[in-house]
């Protein structure tokens, strides 16, 4: 495997335009605007953002599946919109529809495609690995989204890569798949690999990503590692919540100090919310002994990377490639104060 000081792939100022038959006017529509990112080797980079943020986009274009507008792409040193095979045998790809050929059974498929490699990975181990033994002989089409996704997965590792593009990796896993898959991410970062994921599950990217940009809109708007972005956000959504369940009714002014609420959210379920400090939790303990309280559940919660995006995101609901953004992302990044 090569192994450098340079990012194995480099983005910067990406735009995408697509149209002008796909816009009723006949406009182009810019679906990426300004994206730039790099990922390493031997870690996990996350692009995190809600469905239509232009993730996907990002990494066909990184890929060379689709050719960007403006901007410039390096992978692996390479212009990847004029990749030769010798690149595209050093890149895996996970795309999140599959694009397997639905009349093809997946041991006969993943021989194939080992044997269009020079040196493949062995391919009984890795189906040994991730399950697949279970459903070989069923035809792709009438596999589960699940099983797609770790025949896809299973297609994209065959060649042994050094960059290994995901796409949402774990849609349509059950839990116990997508551990399996979370195991075997890791393993493959820890060898040296780079892995680029998109992912619009916080607690993906939270467990699995070294370093994460959020993009909105077609922008990526903040990034860091998952610790930074928590840290550098403002002290306004800087809160710890405290949820318990009680009898229903209950007077909690007792609770409360400046910086903290506390709300019913339903009949005898409260949330504590605010900077909470290890004094609230003793005058907590008070408050039950005093009221002759004995919760029947209590669940003490920090800050969480969804907490950080949907802030950035203004909820996470992304606008449609062809509406301009309500808001100004770049003040939104500012008030951050993530660059």
């Amino acid at each position: 495997m090569t192994k450098t000081l340079s990012p194995a792939l480099e983005i910067s100022g990406l735009i995408k335009d697509v149209g002008p038959l796909a816009a009723l006017d006949g406009r182009m529509k810019r679906i990426v605007s300004n994206i730039s990112l790099k990922a390493h080797f031997g870690a996990v980079t996350a692009l995190l953002g809600a469905n239509g943020a232009g993730k996907t986009t990002t990494i066909e274009c990184a890929q060379g599946l689709q050719e960007r507008t403006g901007g410039s792409i390096s992978l692996l040193g390479h212009d990847p919109q004029h990749a030769d095979a010798g690149l595209r045998a050093r890149v895996g790809v996970m795309l999140q529809d599959g694009g397997l050929p639905p009349a093809s059974r997946p041991l006969p498929l993943l021989r194939h495609v080992a044997g269009l490699y020079a040196n493949p990975l062995g391919v009984d181990a890795l189906v040994a690995r991730l399950g697949i033994g279970d459903f070989s002989d069923t035809t792709i089409r009438r596999l589960s989204g699940g099983q797609k996704q770790r025949v896809a997965l299973a297609a994209s590792l065959l060649g042994n890569p050094e960059v290994l593009f995901l796409d949402e990796p774990s849609a349509g896993l059950d839990p116990q798949s997508r551990l399996m898959v979370f195991e075997l991410i890791r393993e493959l970062r820890d060898s040296g690999k780079a892995i680029v994921l998109t992912t619009h599950l916080l607690d993906d990217a939270q467990r699995l990503a070294d370093y994460v940009y959020i993009v909105d809109r077609g922008e990526s708007v903040a990034q860091g590692t998952v610790q930074e972005l928590l840290e550098h956000s403002t002290s306004a959504q800087k809160h710890r919540v405290m949820t318990f369940e009680a009898a229903a009714g209950l007077d909690v002014s007792a609770l409360l100090r400046p910086g903290l609420s506390c709300t019913e959210t339903r009949p005898g379920s409260y949330s504590l919310a605010g900077e909470l400090e290890s004094a609230d939790l003793g005058r907590f303990g008070s408050w039950c002994a005093q009221h002759h309280i004995m919760p029947t559940a209590v669940h003490l919660a920090s800050q969480s990377l969804e907490d950080v995006f949907l802030a950035i995101s203004n909820g996470g609901l992304s606008a449609e490639p062809d509406e301009p953004a309500e808001s100004d992302l770049a003040a939104k990044t500012e008030t951050m104060g993530i660059s």
